[in-house]
């Protein structure tokens, strides 16, 4: 009887256990290799899984969405922002553009106003007033058009004193000021004394630079500057110059005056708030002012160095004036005949100097300082001077240098002449007496009715030397200019000289780095204007 429960086995009925190993791990590579493919969601297997679960393509649709929209902001926000930053630079470049146009449309402008000032110079030598500044009231010199760009010639009031208000416009004499290269030591220093911000060395250190012959007094002080150089021992050439010299710091030379347009504007410092500007000696100094000692065809003019009764000055005289009122001139100034007189060169009868003529008479000689000095000698009438004081002189070169106009300077310049510089309010009865009698400046004589009987001192000493003119040959034009809509400002300053008989620039200089010299009410006026466009 068999036993169920224990059985030899049979090795037929034997399962192959390495073998059914083998397949399960077969179906399970296979299964999970499908499975990988499915989960790819690459190509038809993709399809084939949305078709099979649609409720899982549901739920993975809505997330593909919301990544796609996010995406698409931040594509949208970049976009943006390129279109912004790029539409920014166009504007910044637009603008740029539009003030590089308005530049040189400025610089235009100004190049058409140095012509303009060159035309009226020009017509004026042609009319026969060379020599003689422009009346303001006879040309233009405030927002003149140049195209769609307008300019203004900066001019300066020498009448009032300059404080906050109005800018003065028109052209500038060079003669109003004084000439570094000519002027008197006692000029520069009365200058210098008359400046509350100026440094009374600056005097000294002037004469000592432009003297060939000097030392060079402040030699050691210039070879120890951080660039050092040469005390230059000739002629000033610019009177930027003088921020070489010692004593010569910007305060000095510029004073309350930042951007030198002759008056005290809002953003520049009114220390001692007195409403006055208190200029720099740059205000009141000059390279440039010269004379032509000579009349217009090149022939001399007669000279007032020892002067005969007989010669080019009697000639003049009865020309002008008539014989009778010739002789009766030249008998004030000591010009006759005299007898009994002794040696050659010797005064007979407390006459004048003599020189020795035949027949037992002697011919005086007389000798004068200056044109003003022969006027008061000869009894003249100021009319009379007139006539003939553009025709004498008591230089012998080409050009009179440096004379100051008295028509024309300011009571600044004219205190710090000789005999006005100890008495510097006689200066402002000057301005007065010519704001007064206009009609009256032909000549310098009027200085002496000016100041009258009781300042006889002063003349005195005035007439000493050859330092004052009412002619001015050199004139000077700041020439401040805007472009379309008010922008692109430019600002140049010329110097005209006429001395030869036609008008030329001597001179060209940018001050635009000084910044708006228009003041406010020009400035208000464009800003205005540029908001309604």
């Amino acid at each position: 009887m068999k036993n169920p429960k224990f059985q030899i086995p049979n090795p037929k009925k034997i399962p192959n256990t390495k073998l059914q190993n083998q397949i399960p791990a077969l179906a399970r590579f296979g299964i999970w290799n499908l499975g990988f493919v499915w989960d790819l969601e690459f190509g038809i297997w993709d399809f084939f899984r949305r078709a099979l679960s649609p409720r899982k393509a549901v739920r993975s649709h809505r997330g593909e969405s919301a990544s796609a929209f996010i995406i698409v902001l931040w594509i949208a926000f970049g976009l943006v922002s390129m279109a912004i930053y790029f539409a920014h630079s166009m504007s910044f470049e637009l603008r740029a553009a539009d003030n590089r146009v308005s530049g040189i449309s400025a610089e235009q402008a100004i190049e058409g106003a140095a012509r303009y000032v060159n035309y009226l110079l020009t017509t004026q030598v042609a009319n026969n007033s060379n020599g003689f500044l422009p009346d303001p009231a006879l040309y233009l010199s405030e927002a003149v058009p140049v195209g769609d760009a307008h300019f203004w010639l900066i001019g300066r009031d020498t009448n009032n004193a300059i404080g906050p208000g109005q800018l003065s416009f028109g052209l500038v004499d060079e003669a109003s000021k004084v000439n570094l290269n000519s002027a008197s030591s006692n000029i520069l220093a009365a200058l210098m004394v008359s400046l509350p911000r100026a440094n009374p060395d600056l005097a000294l250190a002037i004469l000592d630079w432009r003297d060939t012959n000097a030392t060079g007094a402040y030699q050691t002080y210039y070879a120890t500057r951080p660039q050092p150089y040469q005390c230059k021992n000739a002629a000033f050439e610019t009177v930027d110059e003088l921020r070489l010299l010692y004593g010569a710091d910007m305060d000095t030379l510029v004073g309350e005056d930042a951007n030198r347009n002759g008056v005290l504007d809002l953003n520049e410092s009114d220390e001692n708030h007195n409403g006055v500007l208190e200029a720099g000696v740059l205000e009141y100094v000059t390279v440039f002012t010269r004379e032509p000692n000579t009349y217009s065809n090149g022939t001399a003019r007669v000279s007032l160095r020892s002067v005969l009764p007989t010669g080019p000055l009697p000639t003049l005289l009865e020309n002008a004036l008539g014989v009778g009122r010739a002789q009766t001139i030249l008998a004030n100034l000591g010009l006759q005949q005299n007898t009994g007189a002794g040696r050659n060169g010797q005064a007979g009868r407390g006459g004048p100097p003599v020189r020795g003529g035949t027949g037992g008479q002697s011919v005086p000689i007389v000798n004068f300082t200056s044109p003003l000095d022969f006027y008061l000698q000869s009894k003249m009438t100021a009319d009379e001077f007139a006539q003939i004081a553009n025709d004498i002189t008591v230089t012998n070169g080409a050009y009179i240098d440096g004379r100051i106009n008295v028509n024309t300077a300011s009571a600044t310049v004219l205190a710090s002449l000789s005999g006005l510089d100890s008495n510097p309010q006689l200066a402002q009865t000057l301005v007065t007496y010519r704001q007064s009698n206009p009609d009256k400046l032909g000549s310098i004589a009027w200085i002496v009715d000016a100041l009258g009987e009781n300042n006889s001192s002063v003349l005195e000493a005035l007439k000493l030397t050859d330092c004052i003119t009412a002619q001015s040959y050199q004139i000077s034009a700041d020439v401040a200019a805007l472009g379309p809509n008010g922008r692109g400002y430019r600002r140049i300053r010329f110097v005209f000289d006429t001395s030869d008989g036609t008008p030329k620039i001597i001179y060209r200089q940018d001050l635009t780095h000084l910044g708006w010299a228009l003041g406010k009410e020009v400035r208000d006026t464009w800003l205005l204007a540029k908001a309604t466009r």
